[in-house]
């Protein structure tokens, strides 16, 4: 009895009736619908083909309700009424797939029929059996046939709101979901969508964008173009969002963006470019960062961009440069501040048109570096001895005006003494940011000593403080370090020098010379940072001066037994009282000027021949003539301290019979009036080399920049033990660049260098791979 009451054959007619209010949207009671679930869980468990019965029973309901649903939406002929008729049967029988499998579940369970078992967990749509039965049985019988008429419909759609015409955007989106639920898998409904809605609506924006685009081109040109381009990419790409699927896994969005990249920006991308250079040079800041926006979506769109601003860069830079060269060439100040200038107009070009993009500000810093250290407006070589090479290739003298504009703020100047310490301190950091450029910073770093020597030598430091943070600025620059330690140990024997000084005053005091300890200072230096033996130059000294001599040394030797003096009087510097006929003056003056006025102490009146003064001297002929024209053509002066016959253009013209007297009627004047006491400076910048040491200067630059590539080069190799010729030179200046530039020409030459003597070995397949011999 039990059996007959649980049969498929008993239970059935009331669940086909359930199921047929269900489908067609008839009310159910929670009784009924209680009782659909007792009488599928009896067939299921008593009835032992009851539960293959159901589910052929079920397949034919559901098929009967698909077909009833497919004649209500294709008795609409139009397309567009075929199309909302589709999406009202499409959601309600969406909705059935929710819930009426649920039911069932205990079918799905008797015969072994779920989606998926384990610890993943799926959606219970994708589990059901029935949910499967229900999306087979709407695709074969209503989409499969329609569905090119409903993905027709729905584009028509799209490109009526294309054109500004208001649409249902539901019919859209319901077309999609149908495409996209077909399938209880993810994967395979994920296919049918892109392989059906996802295609037609990139194909049909392709083709509606090809036509728009090229009549917009014609007819607006291109800088309109271009704001007409970026506005259809941005309406499309919020399009999309809301047409096409946007669940994770599924890049639809990202494919229409790149379809319309390709037809609105890739199509045009040379007709753009086109009107890039013209921009920049305008200063279209605004038009370059639409236009850098939209070739940015194009691979290596931007690159042709990179290179036109690389030229604008050097071509205006050098151009100013030139344009201004002849007001700059004798001012560092004006030279810098116009490389400062340049920085910042082409770093706000950059920021304004690129949104300080990398790639750009790379492209900023190769123009600017080849401005830095272009030769066209300073140039600088390196003469050598003919025996060392000869001159080496012309650097930029940017360098050079960059140590020049240092010292002019570190030294008491006008301008240092305008500025207050934070200014100093920025257009210091604003030197090193050009540095920064600088190829051959070894030869900043040699400028920029000598100007550190002259200052502390003559005690005209505006800020020690400001001088000491330079050293740490230049080190945290990544200048080389033994360029750095040297200048750091300069200020440690200064302040070394400064306490023996003051014990040497305290002696003489205790001997009661007290004179002479208020006007006599000594610096004692260490020869190995400050200065090389070949700066030492023999001179006669004043009386005065050389009995001064010994008594230093004698302080000296009792506080440090076993050390020599070396008297450096290339560095020394003094005053003297000059009385003319019209006043009383004192005059700074470097040793040399001191050692030629002596020559008159005694014989005031008298004319003295320039083989005298040479003789008298004892200077040699170089440093004499320099001497001299200092002291009878200073620039500063209306009334010369010395004056001399026959005039002569220049000092290379003196001649041994050239006689010298002193000015009796010397003076100094002051806004036109004469005064009769004053203070004047001839040393002014302290002559610290002479050409012999600027010469060998120059010779151990290029003798350590051949020391640092051999270096470099045995380093790359003993790492890499074998490399191409133009990999080991990229590598190189890589390496280098922190100090200078090598010249193909220098690496040419030390790689033959260390080929010839062992360090290395040509491949010999290869004659362009060097091999490492270890």
């Amino acid at each position: 009895m039990q059996k007959a009451d649980t049969s498929f054959e008993s239970k059935w007619p009331a669940v086909h009736g359930t199921l047929q209010k269900l489908l067609y949207q008839q009310n159910v009671s929670k009784a009924e619908w209680h009782d659909l679930f007792a009488a599928v869980h009896n067939i299921s468990v008593w009835d032992e083909s009851g539960p293959q019965k159901l589910i052929t029973a079920l397949d034919e309901v559901i098929t009967g309700y698909v077909k009833d649903a497919e004649r209500r939406v294709m008795q609409h002929q139009e397309d567009s009424a075929l199309l909302k008729a589709y999406i009202v049967e499409w959601k309600k029988f969406f909705t059935l797939c929710e819930y009426l499998p649920k039911p069932f579940s205990q079918v799905e369970s008797t015969l072994g029929v779920k989606m998926h078992t384990g610890p993943s967990k799926k959606s219970a749509k994708e589990s059901r059996y029935v949910t499967k039965i229900m999306l087979k049985a709407w695709n074969q019988n209503i989409f499969m046939d329609i569905k090119h008429r409903l993905q027709a419909s729905a584009m028509k759609l799209v490109e009526q709101e294309r054109r500004g015409e208001p649409i249902d955007a539901g019919l859209v989106i319901g077309v999609r979901e149908s495409y996209v639920n077909l399938s209880p898998s993810s994967d395979e409904r994920l296919r049918i969508y892109e392989d059906n809605f996802e295609r037609s609506y990139l194909d049909s924006t392709e083709t509606f964008y090809r036509t728009q685009a090229n009549q917009h081109l014609n007819m607006r040109g291109v800088q309109e173009y271009m704001e007409y381009a970026d506005k259809k990419l941005k309406e499309e790409e919020d399009r999309a969002k809301r047409y096409l699927e946007t669940k994770p896994g599924c890049n639809s969005v990202s494919k229409l963006v790149a379809r319309c990249v390709d037809v609105l920006v890739s199509a045009f991308k040379e007709a753009i470019l086109q009107e890039c250079e013209p921009m920049i040079n305008e200063g279209q800041t605004e038009r370059l960062r639409l236009m850098f926006s939209l070739l940015d979506r194009v691979p290596d769109g931007v690159q042709p961009m990179r290179e036109a601003l690389e030229r604008h860069i050097r071509q205006k830079g050098l151009e100013n440069m030139v344009a201004s060269a002849q007001l700059i060439l004798s001012d560092s100040e004006q030279y810098v501040e116009k490389l400062l200038d340049l920085f910042e107009q082409f770093s706000s070009l950059v920021d304004r048109a690129f949104s300080n993009d990398p790639r750009f500000l790379t492209s900023r810093d190769i123009a600017y570096e080849a401005i830095v250290n272009d030769t066209s407006v300073f140039r600088l070589e390196l003469p050598t001895k003919k025996a060392a090479g000869g001159k080496t290739l012309p650097e930029s003298r940017c360098p050079e005006q960059l140590a020049n504009y240092c010292d002019m703020l570190l030294r008491k100047t006008p301008l240092s003494k305008r500025l207050t310490s934070d200014e100093v301190e920025k257009r210091l950091k604003d030197v090193l940011l050009v540095l920064k450029y600088v190829q051959n910073k070894d030869v900043f770093m040699k400028y920029h000593k000598a100007h550190l020597t002259r200052r502390l030598i003559l005690d005209s430091s505006a800020d020690t403080e400001k001088e000491e943070a330079m050293v740490d600025w230049l080190r945290e620059g990544g200048m080389p370090a033994e360029y750095v330690n040297k200048l750091a140990r300069m200020f440690q024997d200064v302040k070394v020098s400064g306490d023996l000084n003051q014990e040497f005053k305290e002696q003489l005091r205790n001997n009661s010379q007290e004179a002479m300890a208020e006007t006599v200072g000594i610096k004692i230096l260490n020869m190995g940072s400050w200065l090389r033996p070949s700066e030492r130059i023999a001179v006669t000294l004043p009386r005065e001066l050389e009995d001064f001599v010994p008594r230093v040394e004698d302080f000296y030797k009792q506080k440090h037994l076993g050390r020599r003096l070396h008297w450096n009087h290339l560095m020394s510097n003094g005053t003297l009282t000059f009385d003319s006929d019209i006043g009383k003056y004192d005059i700074d003056v470097t040793t040399f000027q001191m050692a030629v006025l002596y020559a008159w102490n005694s014989r005031r009146h008298d004319r003295i021949s320039f083989e005298s003064l040479r003789l008298a001297t004892e200077l040699p002929d170089g440093e004499l003539r320099r001497t001299l024209w200092s002291l009878v053509a200073y620039p500063k002066l209306a009334h010369q301290l010395l004056c001399y016959s026959p005039e002569v253009s220049s000092a290379r013209d003196f001649n041994p019979a050239t006689v010298f007297w002193l000015n009796n009627g010397f003076c100094l004047v002051k806004n036109k009036k004469v005064q009769k006491r004053g203070k004047l400076n001839l040393i002014g910048r302290l002559q610290l080399q002479t050409e012999k040491v600027r010469e060998e200067e120059n010779e151990e630059i290029v003798h350590l920049r051949v020391l640092r590539v051999q270096e470099a080069i045995v380093t790359i190799m003993k790492s890499r033990k074998r490399m191409h010729n133009a990999e080991l030179c990229s590598e190189l200046i890589r390496l280098l660049a922190r100090q200078f530039v090598p010249s193909r020409k220098m690496i040419k030459e030390q790689i033959d260098w260390m080929i010839q003597n062992d360090y290395l070995r040509r491949d010999e397949v290869d004659m362009s791979v060097y091999i490492y011999r270890a």
